[in-house]
């Protein structure tokens, strides 16, 4: 049996996935509406929370006043708990308490340099700083030795420094949609790191050498940058599973990329692919193979026709000029949140096509050809 080669127009179900979506909250929106403005929701709404407060023998004074029912949840949380389940909540509190020790959060363009009492905290095992004015970040970060996880999308950071390299213990390291130009060789220093994420930062062309000391990775998203061609140190990333190369320059791929034996997902689309290698057939796990049809010279037959469980996908990818959607200006004002936007939507349809070929698997399958939509 051969593959299932789906081809679309980018163009139209991007469309209707943006249209989906919008009709979607309208409905919502309305049905919300609909709902507040009831009366006999609302009357519905106040007998439930009356026989309730009656299970849990709370006084009619607490919840009746003046003829008109008070229906604030704090109520029910104040009266009637069983000792047993407050000693649960308690704990599960306090079990998160703990667990928030350790997590340094921060968002909101108010910021444009991180707080000073950071550097006392290098205990902390992750940081989530997303959506500031941020662009340094500070050499002191060398100090966090337990730091596993760093997410930093979507900030206005231009560089790494070269402590990151000390960060022995890191698993993620997230830094999309920032203005980086390059990456230090020490990265390849945290040889535990497992996910790497530079997408969304417009200006990378290469990643240095050293990076093929990142044996443990499994996930690697270096889409919407300016790569011209798979870089050396990600073709000895003996772990990969996922690549994300899409929207870059690639004009061709390297005819050794099946060294990636454990790659089960390659999105290229949106690069100046004229043709796929037939190494591509020598991948036993790649089960997801996802490029822009316009530029190829013709469907890959060796790679079609091979009987392992690759879904290829041809996207005929059009300007996002042509889409046809009423609102498709306010979301996309740029060429950054046009990635973001469309990266949105290739998460949404992969996860939908995973779902559609679950489905699949679940109903016998009469017909073994080519699928085409």
């Amino acid at each position: 049996m051969g593959h299932q080669v789906i081809i679309f127009d980018f163009s139209l179900i991007r469309g209707l996935w943006e249209t989906r979506v919008k009709k979607n909250k309208e409905r919502q929106r309305k049905e919300k509406e609909r709902l507040e403005k009831s009366s006999l929701e609302k009357i519905k709404q106040e007998w439930n929370f009356i026989l309730e407060c009656r299970k849990k023998g709370i006084p009619q004074s607490k919840y009746l006043k003046n003829g008109f029912v008070n229906t604030d949840e704090k109520i029910l949380d104040n009266y009637g708990k069983a000792p047993q389940l407050q000693k649960r909540r308690t704990l599960s509190d306090e079990a998160n308490k703990e667990k928030n020790k350790f997590i340094f959060q921060l968002s909101g363009e108010q910021w444009m340099e991180f707080p000073d009492s950071l550097k006392e905290q290098i205990y902390l095992k992750e940081w989530h700083v997303y959506s500031t004015l941020i662009q340094t970040i500070p050499a002191y970060i060398a100090l966090f030795q337990d730091l596993r996880v760093l997410e930093l999308s979507k900030n206005q950071i231009n560089h790494l420094p070269v402590e990151i390299g000390c960060l022995k213990n890191l698993k993620v390291l997230n830094v999309s949609f920032n203005n980086l130009k390059s990456v230090p060789p020490e990265l390849g220093d945290c040889e535990n790191l497992e996910k790497l994420d530079l997408s969304g930062n417009m200006e990378i062309a290469e990643l240095p050498f050293e990076l093929s000391n990142l044996k443990q990775v499994t996930v690697v998203d270096i889409s919407a940058n300016k790569f011209h061609s798979i870089p050396i140190c990600v073709l000895r990333m003996s772990n990969l599973q996922w690549l994300d190369i899409s929207s870059n320059n690639l004009k061709d791929l390297p005819e050794d990329i099946d060294r990636l034996d454990q790659l089960q997902t390659l999105l290229l689309q949106k690069n100046k692919l004229t043709y796929l290698p037939r190494a591509l057939v020598n991948m036993p796990k790649l089960s997801l193979l996802v490029v822009s049809g316009d530029d190829l010279v013709e469907i890959p037959t060796a790679v079609c026709e091979s009987t392992t469980g690759l879904k290829f996908i041809s996207l005929k990818d059009s300007p996002v000029e042509t889409i046809v959607c009423e609102d498709t200006e306010e979301i996309v004002e740029s060429e950054r949140e046009r990635e973001q936007f469309e990266k949105e939507f290739m998460k949404a349809y992969i996860e939908d096509l995973k779902e559609r070929v679950k489905s699949a698997i679940k109903v016998p399958d009469s017909d073994n050809g080519t699928n085409s939509g």
